[in-house]
C-alpha cells in the first residue's frame, strides 16, 4: 500500500498557465522535499495544460500527469504517457478520456464541485477526486462517485509545497510505478485520505472564501 498525492503543481501562483516556467524545477524539488517529510511515497505532477518531467530524488515516486482544462471543467490525466501540452477549454471531457486511455493513463474528475460540469456529461472517467482545497465537500463527492460507480482518489491540489499531502490516495499496488497506479485506479484499489490537522482546516476556510469571491462554485 502506497500513499500518493495525485494532484500537485510545481508553480506557486496561477500566472502564465498552460506554459512551463524556469521556476518549475524548483517547485518540483520543494514538493518532493515536503512529500518525503510527510511520509508520502509519491506525487503526481499535474500542472495546468502541460507536462514536463523533472529530476527528482529516487526515493520518491513521481507520477507523470497533467490537469486538462476541458470545455466543462478540469480532468486529471495521470500515468506513463500524459500529453505534453493541451489547449485550454478546447477538448471535451470525452475527448480527454479517450486520449488518456490511448496513452495508458487514467482520467480523473478533479474538484467536481468547483467551476465544473464534467459530472453532467458522458465521459467514462476512471475516478472522482476528493480535493484538498474542499474537504468539506467529501459527502457530496462520495455520493457522486457512488452514483457514477467510480472509485475515489485524493489530491492536495497543492500550488505551494506546504500544501502537499493534505489530501492523498492510498494505492494498493506492488510498486508505485505509473503503470501500476493506473491499473489500481481502474480496478478500484484506491481510497482517499484527508489530513484534518488544524493548519489544514484554517487553510480550507481561506480557500473557500477565495473561491467564493471568484465565483467558483
Amino acid at each position: 500500500m502506497y500513499k500518493l498525492d495525485l494532484h500537485a503543481h510545481t508553480r506557486f501562483f496561477h500566472w502564465n498557465e498552460g506554459e512551463p516556467t524556469r521556476f518549475d524545477p524548483v517547485g518540483a524539488s520543494l514538493l518532493g522535499g515536503v512529500a518525503r517529510r510527510r511520509d508520502l511515497d509519491g506525487v503526481a505532477l499535474t500542472n495546468h495544460d502541460y507536462y514536463r518531467p523533472y529530476d527528482h530524488d529516487s526515493s520518491l515516486a513521481t507520477i507523470p500527469g497533467i490537469e486538462v482544462s476541458t470545455t466543462r471543467g478540469h480532468v486529471l490525466v495521470v500515468g506513463p504517457d500524459p500529453p505534453a501540452d493541451t489547449e485550454p477549454e478546447e477538448l471535451t471531457p470525452e475527448a480527454v478520456v479517450e486520449m488518456a486511455h490511448d496513452r495508458g493513463c487514467a482520467a480523473i474528475m478533479a474538484h467536481p464541485y468547483r467551476n465544473s460540469t464534467v459530472s453532467e456529461g458522458d465521459a467514462e472517467l476512471d475516478a472522482v477526486e476528493i480535493n484538498g482545497k474542499h474537504p468539506q465537500r467529501q459527502s457530496r463527492v462520495r455520493k457522486l462517485a457512488e452514483s457514477l460507480d467510480l472509485p475515489l482518489v485524493g489530491g492536495s491540489d497543492a500550488h505551494y509545497p506546504f500544501e502537499v499531502g493534505r489530501a492523498h490516495t492510498m494505492v494498493d499496488a506492488e510498486e508505485p510505478t505509473p503503470e501500476a497506479v493506473v491499473e489500481a485506479i481502474r480496478d478500484g484499489r484506491v481510497g482517499p485520505r484527508v489530513d484534518d490537522r488544524l493548519s489544514n482546516r484554517v487553510l480550507h476556510e481561506v480557500y473557500q472564501r477565495v473561491h467564493e469571491h471568484k465565483g467558483h462554485v
